[in-house]
């Protein structure tokens, strides 16, 4: 099983480019389902979670292949409208291909989906909400079974929470049901916008993709695209925690300023500068970083939950208290263990985890257990003094591209074992 091998203490310099977003991606995948045609996604991240969507759109009959970063994508030749169990599980966010699947098809059939344990994470919403759209669900030993015996219809659907997942099953299952769906409360994330513009791109008729409220007129079909995914807003901001904990000067590609707009101030807070010119962004650190005092997840445009792991490595090295309240998952702080292992000083109580600033970090041999735990590990092994060596890389990998390589390239000395 491979690990990290990290030594860290050394200073980063010099510019990459963002990789384009997981979490864009993913839902585009399921997307081109509704096409019947071929399209063709540039920037598209080399993931094992876009592995697994990849995987699945061939079991169900699909073509794909990949040249570099541009994935053709041909859905042509779909033949099955079931997911099993073992694909299902390679990932939480398999669920995005149930409202695909009854769109196209008019039925469905895959078991509950897998991924990181994160606490529960419902797919209610998603279910109620294709109620809503005419579809009918049963469960039968373990497995979602799913008809649409008159086909999809418009509604009017009120979201009670800004679900990223449930509100993108809504979009794409409403974009060639009959008449107008209008979702309330609507989750604001930039990859909303993103499966906007790619379904739009594909000849839907969806507005307001990015504010609360969304209406989707259904069309009676779809034709392939081209689109590029937008850079990916959590990785940038794992490597602006890597420059922070390393006292490094900068620079980041293609990245969007305004989805960034959480993040960055959290970072000046704690004496960082950062300097937009364009789609590049100039990031300086200082020698000693300050407590931010308090950061609070919360639906876009809020500060990231995905952010909170790498952010808390970085707070461990700041000058004073820093209390974070994680307020979108339940089991969030499963790094916390892992990071106090290398030194730093972190009390967890309920939501609440609050981390007392220590001098310096000391190397470990220490183990990942979700995606963003695993880039917190990697960012605190960076600042501690010695070789640490980071198990359970695979989590890292569902989201991050060749990440190793990446700070590498930035003069970090970390490699893969």
């Amino acid at each position: 099983m491979a690990i990290l091998a990290v030594d860290g203490r050394r200073r980063l310099s010099g510019e990459t480019a963002v990789q384009g977003s997981k979490n864009a991606t993913l839902p585009i995948l399921a997307g081109t389902l509704l096409c019947a045609d071929e399209c063709i996604v540039h920037n598209c991240p080399d993931l094992s979670d876009v592995e697994a969507s990849l995987s699945i759109l061939r079991y169900l009959g699909c073509s794909a292949s990949r040249d570099d970063g541009t994935l053709a994508v041909d859905t042509r030749g779909m033949v099955r409208s079931d997911i099993p169990e073992e694909l299902m599980h390679r990932m939480r966010s398999s669920i995005i291909f149930l409202g695909a699947l009854v769109a196209r098809t008019g039925r469905a059939r895959m078991s509950y989906p897998g991924g990181c344990e994160l606490g529960p994470r419902p797919i209610d919403l998603h279910l109620s909400s294709l109620r809503r759209l005419g579809v009918e669900i049963t469960d039968e030993h373990g497995e979602l079974v799913c008809t649409a015996p008159e086909g999809l219809h418009g509604a009017g659907i009120a979201l009670p929470f800004p679900s990223v997942g449930a509100t993108e099953n809504i979009m794409i299952a409403a974009c060639t049901a009959d008449g107008t769906t209008i979702i309330s409360n609507a989750a604001r994330e930039p990859e909303i916008s993103d499966l906007a513009d790619f379904l739009n791109a594909c000849g839907a008729h969806i507005d307001g993709a990015g504010e609360s409220t969304v209406m989707i007129d259904g069309v009676s079909r779809l034709h392939g695209a081209v689109h590029a995914i937008i850079p990916d807003r959590i990785v940038a901001a794992t490597l602006l925690c890597a420059a922070a904990v390393t006292r490094s000067d900068i620079t980041l590609r293609r990245v969007i300023p305004s989805h960034l707009s959480s993040i960055i101030p959290i970072f000046e807070q704690s004496g960082c500068e950062a300097e937009f010119c364009g789609s590049d962004l100039r990031f300086c650190a200082p020698y000693k970083l300050r407590s931010s005092k308090l950061i609070r997840t919360m639906p876009y445009p809020g500060f990231p939950t995905d952010a909170q792991a790498p952010m808390m490595s970085v707070a461990a090295l700041c000058d004073g208290i820093t209390v974070f309240v994680e307020n979108m998952f339940e089991s969030r702080y499963r790094h916390v263990g892992e990071l106090c292992r290398l030194g730093a000083n972190i009390r967890v109580e309920g939501k609440v985890a609050v981390v007392d600033g220590v001098r310096r970090l000391l190397s470990a041999n220490v183990a990942a257990h979700d995606l963003r735990g695993a880039a917190a590990l990697v960012v605190a092994a960076l600042a501690a003094h010695g070789r640490s060596e980071i198990s359970g890389i695979g989590y890292l990998e569902r989201g991050y591209e060749r990440f190793e390589l990446v700070l590498s390239a930035l003069g970090a000395d970390i490699k893969k074992i």
